[in-house]
């Protein structure tokens, strides 16, 4: 999967734009809990490479940047959890999730 690194507050902007495109899916991820660890390795292992022309994804390294998702929780109007995922269509948060409520069928689910 190849994610593209959310490190800086102005691709929350850049985010809400391609949303207009085609979703974007921001899964943060806490590298010291293994909730987290499970739920990301449970969405590495269904991800096909087909899915990337569905939904653009997007990875937060939240002991790296956690001051990004108090930024995203400001911005999309969805509260901090983690691990979590979002899913933004049209500039809205429109889907998310946290810890084993994170599933990749779904997320899926809610692209189309």
């Amino acid at each position: 999967m190849n994610w593209n690194k959310l490190t800086i507050p102005s691709q929350l902007e850049e985010i809400k734009a391609l949303s207009f495109e085609k979703p974007v899916l921001i899964f943060k991820h806490s590298t010291r809990c293994s909730i987290s660890s499970m739920s990301l390795d449970r969405l590495l292992r269904n991800w096909k490479e087909e899915d990337k022309e569905k939904v653009e994804p997007f990875f937060l390294d939240l002991i790296a940047y956690r001051n990004l998702s108090d930024q995203i929780e400001d911005f999309f109007g969805v509260p901090h959890q983690s691990p979590q995922v979002l899913l933004i269509k049209d500039g809205t948060a429109v889907y998310e999730n946290s810890h084993f409520g994170i599933s990749y069928p779904e997320i899926m689910s809610k692209i189309s």
